[in-house]
């Protein structure tokens, strides 16, 4: 990928959680990139890294999480090394994110046009709540919450799951960021306003040219929307390619496990759940992570970890983690 193409440029990345029981390494080592306009579909089962990849982003990390090793570089400077006071002038102006439950991300006693307008006001664009007015007014027209007028004044409490997570993307784009990052943010909505949600993010991708990070662990609803996808297992990046043909010809065994769990109309086929759990983060196996759950699994897959292999994918290249695709290896 070109570097003058990218927006986000993640190399090495290494995330870890100091605890007296040990070390997690969450984020082990992952090299990310990311165009200007282009949605990227972060995938892969709960415990897998994901979304503690996009606080690493954001420099957003619980206690105890410390970035240990790798750069994150956003339109070419190193956020790993920028100071907090720095982060803050870039979070929600240049970079925003979406989280999973609105009901944690909005304050129940604020009402939420002054939640949405608060980016604004934190970033300069509005001296005031007044000022921000037309701007929220705006926003919440864009994200298609009905009689933004009235809806206004409202709380919390008074607005569907639906249209609460839809006033959170408001407020994330208030400031016309150039990244967002959504970290599972239809989980909890029902079929129908996941697929409203998803519509609109990709409306709003295009009017906009935003980059979207799309963190799910479901296939179904990043094909949807990405034009890229990555698959991550334990801390580690296994497959990244085209979003149609990772869905359509995946290489890596785990994502050929996540496509065989989701149910298909079309396809009829039996539900196969991947066998064996996600490995505790404080105990990973020898060698390839997946080796213990692996239908595939040889020796040499105890003993080192495969690199990312790549694979001729027209229209571009599959990146594999898998010694299966180790040309250079023995037959």
């Amino acid at each position: 990928m070109a570097a003058e193409a990218l927006l986000l440029d993640v190399r090495g990345l290494k995330t870890q959680f100091f605890s007296d029981e040990g070390i997690v390494r969450a984020v082990d080592g992952v090299d990310l990139a990311l165009r200007t306009g282009e949605a990227l579909g972060l995938v892969g089962e709960s415990g897998c890294g994901k979304s503690v990849f996009a606080r690493s982003l954001m420099r957003l990390l619980p206690p105890g999480g410390r970035i240990v090793e790798g750069g994150i570089r956003f339109r070419g400077e190193n956020l790993a090394a920028k100071s907090e006071a720095e982060m803050r002038a870039l979070r929600g102006r240049e970079m925003s994110i979406v989280f999973q439950d609105p009901l944690t991300t909005l304050d129940p006693t604020m009402r939420v046009g002054a939640q949405i307008g608060e980016p604004l006001r934190a970033h300069g664009m509005a001296r005031t709540g007044q000022a921000a007015r037309p701007r929220v007014l705006e926003l919440m027209d864009a994200v298609r919450i009905p009689s933004p007028q009235d809806r206004y004044r409202q709380y919390p409490h008074e607005f569907s799951g639906g249209m609460r997570q839809r006033a959170i993307i408001a407020a994330a784009l208030a400031c016309r960021p150039s990244l967002l990052i959504c970290d599972e943010p239809t989980t909890a909505l029902d079929v129908t306003v996941q697929a409203q949600i998803l519509d609109l993010l990709r409306e709003i991708k295009e009017r906009q040219g935003m980059a979207i990070l799309f963190i799910s662990h479901d296939l179904g609803v990043v094909s949807r929307i990405c034009q890229r996808v990555a698959v991550m297992y334990a801390g580690r990046v296994v497959e990244v390619g085209a979003a149609q043909n990772v869905l359509a010809k995946p290489l890596h065994p785990y994502t050929q496990g996540l496509l065989r769990c989701v149910p298909s109309v079309r396809a009829r086929r039996e539900l196969r759940p991947i066998p064996g759990e996600v490995p505790n983060p404080l105990a990973l196996p020898p060698g390839c992570k997946f080796n213990p759950r692996c239908p595939f699994v040889q020796d040499r897959c105890r003993a080192t970890e495969p690199l990312l292999f790549s694979v001729p994918d027209p229209p571009s290249e599959r990146l594999v983690r898998c010694v299966l695709y180790d040309k250079g290896a023995p037959s």
